[in-house]
């Protein structure tokens, strides 16, 4: 009987504590054991290509050693002590040693490099081969650049993994899309559109949704994006936070037409700011703000019209994009005072995107949309694991049904309206 190896079995043990834990929360002890587990991939791809060969398959006597089993050894990191199955060879002409775990021993600070260099790094064989020298004894790579390429296939199974996943068990409230573009070699002088979609649950943490494909940031990659979130089991969410392409926003309105569709407070102030001379912005901006942070909708509405009417006659450009998607710029002012500052923009994921773009300066041009979706599926998933929860106490909860009912009450009078137009009409 064949010996399923520790890599594998560490596999089985992180999906068996995320189904038995909760989806969105990160708990120390699965970082522990995806740290071990890429450790002991590291391991056994350093074993087989010591000897030529992978488990279980013959040495047709090209290379002396066999495999012989494993010993258990620890190793300490930021998280904890990590136990390792250390594989054992026999048979070789000298002494066999594992370089990476020698090298392991000397620094335990290589296990968080590693780690970070796979993960958000992964893409860049050079990078993770260039880290391995530096911690060798004579100066040589640990793992191969071909090695490293085989090790760095984890992030594009978890991230298959991560797009084919159940999304019923998610209580989503808050909706968030936004775009990030990428250079393909392929392609040069275009860009890879990655559609990205994230929500806050019911129980105040953020998670990671989404990620695919979109050349055009189009209406139909959008909507195709969202069907494919529904199709595994995603909830209506009460609102949905977008910034202003018309085919984000026709799609989000499309897919769930009674959802609150928020426009993003960034883009929204920085589209404006741009069309009025430098001079002018910081005395535009603090009345931008104050429509932004008013303390109710109608507030909101007032003090709008207010800087309409101030500002139009010299600057029109600006209060035209004002104006545009008013009524979705002061749409987070119907909902919880204290999440209004989390759900008026898409910022959480953009400063994520600045640091993808950082690492993607490695690799100017992808080769490939893998390889651009595999670094930043790591550097956002990573991010992700860091998101702090929001504040959801039973105040915010009666807010949101109080919200909740005056819709319901509001869809009730806009059929009532149309009824009375069809038997007017008749």
């Amino acid at each position: 009987m064949k010996r399923i190896p520790p890599s594998e079995m560490l596999e089985k043990k992180i999906k068996e504590i995320m189904e038995e834990t909760e989806a969105e929360s990160l708990t120390s002890e699965l970082i522990r054991l995806g740290a071990r587990k890429l450790i002991q991939e590291a391991l056994e791809v350093e074993v087989a290509e010591k000897l030529g060969r992978e488990r279980y398959q013959r040495s047709g006597g090209e290379s002396p050693g066999w495999r012989n089993g494993y010993k258990q050894r620890r190793i300490d990191c930021a998280e904890g002590r990590i136990e390792i199955d250390l594989p054992q060879v026999r048979g070789t002409e000298e002494p066999f040693r594992l370089e990476l775990w020698e090298a392991l021993k000397r620094r335990t600070d290589v296990l968080e490099r590693l780690v970070i260099e796979m993960y958000a790094g992964g893409l860049s064989t050079r990078d993770i081969e260039d880290a391995l020298c530096e911690i060798s004894q004579d100066g040589k790579a640990l793992l191969s650049r071909s090695s490293s390429s085989r090790l760095t296939e984890v992030l594009w199974e978890e991230y298959e993994e991560f797009q084919g996943r159940d999304l019923s068990g998610f209580d989503i409230v808050y909706l968030f899309s936004d775009a990030v573009y990428e250079s393909l070699r392929a392609q040069a002088g275009l860009k890879e559109g990655i559609l990205v979609s994230w929500a806050i649950l019911s129980c105040g943490a953020k998670v990671l949704l989404s990620m695919t494909l979109g050349n055009k940031e189009s209406y139909e990659d959008w909507l195709s994006h969202y069907r494919d979130m529904v199709s595994r089991g995603l909830k209506p969410p009460l609102t949905v936070t977008t910034d202003g392409a018309p085919g984000l926003t026709k799609a989000a309105e499309t897919m769930w037409p009674k959802a609150e569709r928020i426009r993003c407070w960034v883009h929204k102030m920085r589209n404006v700011l741009d069309k009025v001379p430098d001079d002018v912005r910081p005395v535009l901006k603090p009345w931008l703000e104050a429509v932004r942070d008013a303390p109710s909708y109608e507030a909101g509405k007032m003090m709008a019209q207010a800087v309409i009417e101030k500002f139009s006659r010299d600057y029109p450009s600006a209060m035209k994009s004002f104006s545009e998607d008013l009524e979705a710029s002061l749409a987070h002012l119907k909902l919880p005072s204290v999440h209004r500052k989390h759900i008026r923009t898409t910022n959480l994921v953009e400063r994520s995107f600045l640091e993808e773009r950082r690492r993607a300066k490695v690799i100017p041009r992808f080769r490939s949309e893998k390889e651009c979706l595999k670094l930043v599926f790591a550097v956002l998933w990573r991010a992700s694991e860091r998101w702090q929860r929001v504040r959801f106490t039973d105040i915010e909860r009666k807010h949101l049904d109080k919200y909740i009912q005056m819709k319901r009450v509001e869809e009730e009078q806009c059929k009532r309206a149309e009824n009375a137009d069809l038997v007017g009409s008749a």
